[in-house]
């Protein structure tokens, strides 16, 4: 299968959302998920590079994206807003079930090419956001770190923020990349969107079955 050309985010629309792993979408194509605490702005990351104010639900109480939801840009090609991590206002039972489904579709979905980390540039790398990282590195599968809010800090501390991060992920960047973004001021866009067109048109996801059929 020849992979895709660049998706046009601004035909981004919703698919399914799932509670459990077992309730995604056919395992197919190409998929890349947002993942952050509840807090990070995940949803806005996500309106804001589609242009759609009322694609992914916004919520001022965290924690409010409980379910895997599902973005379709092509039919191969998708978008995937994780639940919020670390959200205050759920059950211990109900957060240890979501670690399971998180860490099931981390490590089992085959088409996820990579997961955008979306920390607040003003409290990165949290618990959450290492464990996150490691269940990431374990599968050896590429992270981009937005570093979001941007435009709470000035250009000094917003960059000082994100050269500590770099460093601190100097060990694993062939896998893990960085960069500072802002859905308010929808900065970082340009960015963002070569990312996920590096990992939603790599054709390496199919390259075995290729060679087989070859």
């Amino acid at each position: 299968m020849i992979a895709p050309a660049a998706p046009d985010y601004r035909q981004a629309q919703y698919l399914t959302s799932a509670a459990r792993f077992n309730q995604c979408p056919p395992d197919e194509g190409w998929e890349v998920a947002f993942a952050g605490r509840s807090n990070a702005g995940k949803s806005s990351a996500i309106n804001s590079l589609t242009n759609n104010k009322k694609l992914a639900k916004t919520s001022k109480t965290p924690g409010r994206t409980q379910l895997i939801n599902f973005f379709e840009l092509t039919p191969t090609q998708r978008l995937v807003d994780l639940p919020g991590y670390g959200f205050a206002k759920v059950p211990v039972a109900v957060k240890k079930e979501w670690t399971r489904q998180l860490e099931n579709y981390l490590a089992k979905r085959q088409c996820l090419r990579g997961m955008i980390l979306l920390m607040d540039v003003r409290h990165p790398l949290q618990p959450f956001d290492e464990q996150m990282l490691n269940w990431a590195l374990t599968a050896h599968m590429p992270v981009h770190i937005l570093l979001t809010k941007a435009d709470k800090l000035k250009k000094g501390p917003a960059n000082n923020s994100l050269l500590a991060v770099r460093k601190a992920m100097q060990a694993h960047q062939e896998l893990v990349s960085v960069q500072l973004f802002s859905a308010l001021k929808h900065t970082g866009h340009e960015q963002l969107i070569q990312v996920l067109n590096n990992w939603l048109t790599d054709e390496s996801v199919y390259d075995d079955e290729d060679i087989a059929d070859a």
